[in-house]
């Protein structure tokens, strides 16, 4: 099977063309090459599809073989495979997720796209929407108590298209992300798990955070996990409309157009190598 290596902020993935290829069993196949001792080593599999409603299907696999249902990251690298590869000469495209139709716009360089901004919709505030199991009279969950073993902390929740926590501290370098991420990943109010963000605001104009990935553990980088950041700092009248999110991987700018209720995101996406494997 032929492959592309690609990674948006050092967020990796494996990328297959099924225009080219076929994938029977997707689940088992992301855990094999996501190992990253005994096989490709990403974050996950996504599969680039074509689609009946969009350009392009985008079906994302986490590591641990569940699907998943929006990348951010994993969207942008998959705008510039398709403009790389001359599937497409358009620099306005749209792509089909299991969290939405997603539109893109491609900045290019020497016929290689460098630069990518996403159009990644509505950010979603209603509790049973995201979903999260809470107090039912409080419909959307911005600033509220959660307690994960035995510590209070305040979570503000939002759907990019998948659930995400968001949990605003102090000090993001020396949190132990390794035991409280599953924690929260696995936390009763979270039916689906949820991915959980942990952010610090260093400016109105700048967030840094790190995340716990739902399926995957700590990555580099996520970016509806950046979009859900900065939505929850915005609600919490912590930053402006338009901010830079620090992760680890490096950064990227989100701005939510209040007037249009939309969210969008500026980032590279980078192609790291290409490959062919023997499956077992």
């Amino acid at each position: 099977m032929k492959f592309t290596k690609m990674q948006g902020l050092g967020n990796d993935y494996v990328y297959v063309n099924c225009f080219e290829e076929k994938v029977d069993h997707p689940e088992e196949m992301a855990k094999y090459v996501s190992d990253r001792h005994f096989g490709i080593g990403s974050d996950g599999l996504i599969l680039i599809k074509p689609s009946k409603q969009a350009d392009f299907e985008m079906a994302m696999y986490n590591a641990d073989g569940s699907r998943g249902e929006m990348c951010g990251n994993g969207i942008r690298c998959v705008a510039k495979y398709v403009y790389d590869h001359r599937l497409t000469d358009q620099t306005q495209i749209s792509v089909e997720t299991l969290g939405g139709i997603k539109h893109l716009e491609i900045t290019a360089e020497d016929g290689k796209a460098v630069q990518i901004r996403v159009n990644m919709g509505k950010p979603q505030l209603n509790a049973q929407e995201i979903p999260v199991r809470f107090d039912l009279s409080k419909p959307q969950i911005i600033n509220q108590p959660i307690t994960v073993s035995g510590i209070e902390y305040r979570m503000t929740c939002v759907s990019m298209g998948n659930p995400h926590c968001v949990v605003f501290i102090d000090d993001v370098d020396g949190l132990v992300i390794e035991k409280i991420g599953p924690e929260f990943e696995h936390h009763s109010c979270f039916p689906n798990r949820v991915n959980t963000e942990f952010a610090k605001v260093l400016d109105r104009n700048t967030i840094k955070m790190r995340v716990w990935e739902r399926g995957s553990g700590e990555t580099l980088a996520c970016g509806t996990g950046a979009c859900a950041v900065a939505a929850a700092g915005i609600l919490n009248g912590l930053v402006e409309d338009c901010v830079t999110v620090r992760l680890l991987g490096g950064d990227l700018k989100i701005e939510w157009d209040k007037e249009a209720d939309l969210i969008y995101m500026t980032g590279p996406a980078v192609t790291v190598f290409e490959g062919e494997i023997f499956l077992p």
